[in-house]
């Protein structure tokens, strides 16, 4: 999928942009690497990876002043996607870090699966209450997942030991807590459509 679309990737610190690099290479999607020293203006949209602890990756931001830069480009109207913890920092906090506020984007918290195994690892059946969205399996690696105030948020939902929300969708934000640049051809084509709304 070649598009003139470019887009601004993100790197907050934790793992997994090199994936997320290469899935773009592999759509032909023009993109360009944004940090503190080259930061994102608002002209592109956003991709928002990251593997990593929602503590740590909140202090980080905080540190370089990246979370101001993410939050008015977002108020803004610039288009965000997030994968894995670039969903969960969208919200006010999390149980992995109790203290810690994140961004505050989207009202809710992140909470701990009770689940006998913890983290969920592997693919796992998203299904959506918008016809629009078809269903599908995806990668998880996750330990927590988000939960929305207001469930009219939710694009995408799943089930481990019991359902949770699997990925969000409001105004200009999109958000995946699975790894649709893992997930093959479903995935993939997950990421285009985002592309084609944006």
């Amino acid at each position: 999928m070649a598009t003139t679309t470019e887009i601004d990737l993100v790197d907050i610190g934790g793992g997994n942009i090199g994936s997320v690099r290469r899935c773009l290479q592999r759509l032909e999607v023009p993109f360009r690497n944004v940090a503190v020293e080259n930061p994102p203006d608002g002209s592109r949209p956003l991709v928002v990876p990251g593997v990593g602890a929602f503590g740590a990756v909140m202090n980080h931001l905080r540190t370089i002043q990246f979370d101001q830069i993410i939050c008015q480009l977002v108020r803004a109207g610039t288009p965000y996607l997030g994968i894995c913890i670039g969903m969960q920092i969208l919200f006010d906090s999390s149980d992995e870090s109790p203290g810690v506020p994140g961004l505050s984007l989207v009202q809710g918290k992140v909470v701990r699966f009770n689940a006998p195994k913890v983290p969920q690892i592997g693919w796992n059946l998203i299904s959506s209450k918008d016809p629009a969205w078809e269903p599908g399996y995806v990668y998880f690696v996750n330990s927590y997942y988000p939960q929305p105030v207001d469930d009219a948020v939710m694009l995408y939902q799943s089930d481990y030991g019991a359902p949770f929300c699997a990925a969000i969708k409001c105004d200009n934000i999109t958000a995946f807590q699975f790894h649709p640049e893992k997930s093959g051809q479903f995935g993939q084509q997950l990421l285009e459509r985002w592309l084609q709304i944006v």
